[in-house]
């Protein structure tokens, strides 16, 4: 296959660093049916970074915006998420690989935000797997989803019992996805992102 592609018709932003300013063309062989893989786990995703990377040979590395987090006590969040509900319908919840997570009210008359810092982010964030999508992602960059604040203040009033660990997963502008864990049990909720 085949492809030149007018830059100007894909890209809002792009930078090309060639070995010099006149020699800014990339030459590329891949299989199709391997993009076309590492494009599903993208295919409702509002932004998808699409960069050239050397790391044993030149390759291409498919990245979507997400953020895995440790949550705040619970009680703490489902407080915070009450009084927000008061302000607006939707809320965004966002986090990066810096320990870092807003919850937000935005409307025409207010703007509200709650920071929790010092979250810790799991484990598998930072081994550096080469299937990890986050490994090259800058750890300042916040993932973020708008979702339908009922939906998250549901699943806050619905835990009767206090996990051990809860954290969520954030794919920007597609879902966010709770795990709470308690001893030998793992619930799971997912929140879809609002259009």
């Amino acid at each position: 296959m085949w492809c030149k592609l007018s830059r100007e018709n894909f890209f809002d932003e792009f930078q090309m660093a060639g070995v010099a300013a006149e020699h800014n063309e990339i030459y590329l062989e891949l299989t199709p049916e391997n993009l076309s893989k590492a494009l599903k786990t993208a295919q409702n995703a509002k932004t998808v970074k699409i960069k050239l990377t050397n790391k044993h040979c030149p390759c291409l590395t498919v990245a979507v915006e997400l953020a895995s987090i440790y949550l705040p006590v619970l009680n703490t969040m489902k407080s915070v998420v009450e009084r927000m509900k008061s302000l607006g319908t939707s809320i965004v919840i966002e986090a990066n690989l810096s320990r870092e997570m807003n919850l937000k009210i935005e409307t025409d008359l207010v703007s509200v935000t709650t920071h929790f810092k010092d979250l810790g982010n799991p484990s598998w964030v930072s081994e550096g797997d080469s299937q990890n999508s986050t490994q090259d992602q800058d750890p300042e960059i916040m993932a973020k989803t708008r979702v339908d604040i009922r939906k998250l203040q549901q699943l806050l009033a619905g835990q009767q019992v206090n996990p051990t660990k809860a954290l969520c997963n954030i794919v920007s502008k597609r879902i966010v996805h709770f795990i709470l864990l308690h001893e030998d049990v793992s619930l799971q909720y997912f929140i879809p992102a609002l259009v």
